[in-house]
């Protein structure tokens, strides 16, 4: 049987930082009055998207309804999903871990990677006093709980996270892997999923430990090579690297939503993907990216995917002209039979570079790409969504999105870092800022 423990207690040393019920936990550090509350979030699509550990602790959990949560618990109080709060504090997280090392990897809006190796005499600190000194600054200067894992690999890391959670800190060391993998069920390993969990299941592999207890021969012989790379960081051989590329490098930007109740009208449910068509480009317009293939799909609310691929002959980031091609195969896939509850569309084959087509299309598109740059001018200065398109008005009309950002007053003071004319947080400070 090979030997499943590092000899070493930190060849390398990664962190792995995870926000606790983050957006929740967003929500109250701007509202304290709700520490301590069942709070949810998600009244704009009617399901649940986080949830305290107090709403989860009387039954809540993520996806249900909020019908079935006021039934379950009417205690609970309701909140609209604010994303541009929530990718504020993202930000300001990602800035207050890279003050320890540059190598940074921004895994989610609530969750990071960093490798912090060699640091140990430049930080004057253990790397187990550098995992607890990134805790104490993220929950002193964000008011948010984190829970921090310390380990040889990204995979232990993410182990050592999930040990503890809520507000957990956990070290796994090369030489203590034994220890945490021998009670820990291999389907519940990061990248595991529950199909490969149930096919080592049936080959008497349970947990973790037994797993990586597997010769490599049989790894190789019965998985693929995301399996072969989670046996080796389990076992503490770090083989996939912390990752800081810049995360504004796309090679595609996606925009969805769920909506409720559902519906089948088509024109709404049409505005729907209008509006996600214009937030897309507004995104595509920020990184100066520009689209040359578009994909788009509705789902019933009985979770029945349709969707259509369309290839643009000239590439382009304004709404206008994808709307009009959608439009054209819109008809092919809806079906007023059926009731819709989420839309979708995909902006592919990025490129900053534009090519003048054959066919005459390349004027057109860029008098229309000027009107888009003109909107995001009159955006910026009135907030998002000021001006939209036509067929993104019953989507748009009345958004409660619209009406914080038309009345709400900017932030008298100065901008906290991250901040921009369209995402403040309207309180005094969050603390010191590096």
């Amino acid at each position: 049987m090979p030997k499943a423990i590092s000899i070493q207690s930190f060849p390398k040393a990664i962190v792995h930082v995870d926000g606790d019920s983050f957006f929740v936990g967003c929500e109250v550090a701007i509202d304290p009055s709700l520490k301590g509350k069942p709070v949810i979030t998600g009244k704009e699509r009617g399901i649940v998207s986080a949830a305290s550990y107090e709403a989860k602790a009387l039954g809540v959990k993520r996806g249900m309804s909020l019908f079935e949560v006021r039934r379950v618990s009417p205690k609970c109080i309701i909140l609209p999903s604010n994303y541009e709060l929530y990718s504020l504090f993202s930000v300001r997280m990602y800035d207050i871990v890279r003050r320890y090392t540059p190598e940074v990897e921004e895994y989610s809006i609530d969750e990071c990677f960093a490798d912090i190796t060699g640091l140990r005499r430049h930080l004057n600190k253990s790397y187990q006093e550098i995992a607890e000194h990134i805790k104490k600054d993220l929950a002193s200067e964000l008011g948010i709980t984190f829970s921090v894992g310390l380990a040889p690999t990204k995979v232990l890391a993410k182990v050592a996270s999930k040990r503890n959670k809520p507000n957990g800190l956990c070290f796994i060391s090369g030489k203590d892997i034994e220890v945490f993998l021998k009670d820990l069920p291999v389907e519940k390993v990061w990248g595991i999923g529950g199909q490969t969990g149930a096919f080592l299941n049936k080959q008497g592999v349970r947990t973790a430990l037994e797993f990586v207890e597997k010769t490599f021969t049989w790894v190789e012989r019965n998985l693929s090579k995301p399996y072969k790379e989670i046996w080796h960081e389990l076992r503490g051989s770090s083989v996939l690297p912390v990752s800081s590329n810049d995360h504004h490098v796309y090679k595609s930007i996606q925009k969805t939503k769920t909506f409720a109740p559902p519906s089948k009208d088509e024109v709404f449910v049409f505005s729907e993907l209008s509006k996600n068509i214009e937030n897309a480009c507004i995104k595509a317009r920020r990184h100066k990216l520009k689209a040359r293939k578009i994909r788009f799909f509705i789902k019933t609310q009985d979770f029945r995917y349709f969707s259509r691929e369309i290839t643009l002959r000239q590439g382009t980031n304004a709404p206008q002209p994808i709307v009009n091609l959608i439009e054209g195969e819109f008809g092919k896939v809806f079906d007023s039979g059926l009731l819709y509850r989420t839309t979708g569309v995909t902006l592919c084959d990025l490129s900053t570079e534009t090519q003048r087509d054959l066919f005459g299309d390349f004027l057109e598109v860029e008098k229309v790409e000027e009107i888009a740059s003109a909107v995001d001018e009159i955006d910026k200065k009135f907030g998002k969504h000021t001006v939209w398109l036509g067929t993104s008005t019953r989507a748009l009309k009345g958004s409660r999105a619209i009406e914080k950002r038309q009345t709400a007053s900017k932030c008298s003071r100065a901008p906290i870092k991250g901040e921009t004319d369209r995402k403040h947080l309207y309180i005094p400070s969050l603390g010191e800022v590096g």
